[in-house]
């Protein structure tokens, strides 16, 4: 009998997932991740993980299997709230969840697994697994389209993929809750958690604050005929410029209005609309730029805002992750999403150099360097990259 060690979070999902597995006959153990109990950062009542836990706790009574909790919060901090800051603090935007699946649940939390024997790791992921003849795996998307999790795993090794099950990857939302009712479980009508467990119900800036120091400057409105603009359209949707074409534009004091003041530069994302407190503009304002070194935080008027959309992104190199390394990469043409939930958008991979662009058919909106950009084919992720720039 196959060994399976289920992360068991006290959500519904994982909990379906611990079900299923024994009814597919593993021998099935639960295991809860503790991730974070720092209370110099933030209140503990604020975070929910003992109630979590605690559930996590009934749900393994309920099904008749072992449970223990792992305590993981000292490799949380160092890998993933670390660098969180750090990435905050350089004027990046940094993905957590794709760094803890990648860091922690596949990483520290999957080898904890295998030293009590265990064959597997098992999550409550919405996406699938599938052998490939003598090439070995795909990651799928899953089959609830409106819950997809692929993204969130896109730097998954091969070596990882190999020995984590998705149990309810080919399932829709409400057939894991009608699951979970069926058998009564604690977390049947459990609401499905928002963001990071060490943030809570605190808002982002909030928290980053208690680390990053208040730093007071100007946000600076950009016109939308700034000379960079021109020059960018004259260059044309082409790969033999893609290198220009993914430059970021460069931003002075001097090229626009002051329009508000912020508390630190380092507190915002390109893209952001809410929080800026722009009053008094004919349209809705979006950062486009953020400039951590002088402390200036630049805006655009409206979505459409020429600084806010582009054709062209690099990735950094050493953040290249091909899921499964016996992929044609000669297959240039993918569907890319630079953000959890967007639409797959056409574009191509271009290799030039020792560096990696993606060149997108059509402009994307709010390119944001720290993100993780994921490439697919129809439903399968191939690979990812960190957004450089």
């Amino acid at each position: 009998m196959k060994r399976v060690v289920v992360g068991l979070s006290g959500g519904v999902d994982s909990s379906v997932a611990a079900h299923l597995l024994i009814k597919q006959g593993y021998e099935v153990i639960g295991m809860f991740m503790k991730n974070w109990h720092d209370e110099s950062v933030t209140i503990s009542d604020e975070c929910p993980w003992i109630d979590d836990s605690n559930d996590a706790l009934m749900v393994a009574e309920s099904l008749g299997i072992p449970f223990q909790v792992i305590d993981l919060s000292k490799e949380y901090k160092e890998r993933i709230v670390n660098y969180m800051f750090a990435e905050y603090e350089a004027g990046r935007t940094p993905n957590p969840d794709v760094l803890c699946n990648r860091e922690i649940k596949f990483d520290v939390f999957m080898k904890a697994a295998m030293d009590i024997g265990a064959d597997f790791v098992a999550t409550g992921h919405y996406c699938q697994k599938r052998q490939i003849e003598s090439k070995g795996f795909e990651l799928v998307s899953g089959a609830d389209k409106s819950k997809d999790q692929s993204y969130f795993l896109c730097q998954i090794t091969q070596d990882q993929l190999s020995k984590v099950l998705f149990p309810i990857g080919h399932l829709e939302k409400r057939e894991v809750r009608k699951i979970a009712k069926k058998i009564e479980l604690v977390t049947a009508d459990k609401k499905d958690s928002q963001g990071l467990c060490f943030v809570g119900k605190i808002k982002l800036p909030d928290f980053l604050q208690q680390q990053l120091k208040v730093k007071p400057g100007e946000v600076i409105e950009i016109p939308i005929d700034h000379k960079q603009y021109s020059k960018y359209t004259a260059i044309g949707n082409s790969a033999e410029n893609i290198e220009e074409l993914s430059l970021p534009f460069e931003y002075t004091p001097n090229d626009g209005l002051k329009v508000a003041d912020h508390n630190g530069a380092h507190f915002y994302t390109i893209g952001q609309r809410k929080g800026l407190h722009v009053g008094g503009r004919p349209e809705p304002s979006f950062i486009i730029g953020i400039d951590t070194k002088e402390n200036y935080v630049y805006t655009g008027q409206t979505k459409s805002h020429p600084g806010l959309n582009r054709y062209a992104l690099k990735l950094k190199r050493e953040s290249m992750n091909w899921v499964n390394e016996k992929f044609d990469l000669n297959q240039k043409e993918y569907f890319f999403r630079i953000r959890y939930r967007q639409e797959l958008q056409k574009g191509v991979l271009i290799h030039k150099g020792k560096d990696w662009y993606i060149l997108f058919d059509n402009k994307q909106t709010a390119i944001s360097p720290g993100q993780f950009a994921a490439w697919y084919t129809k439903d399968v992720l191939i690979g990812s990259g960190v957004i450089d720039h």
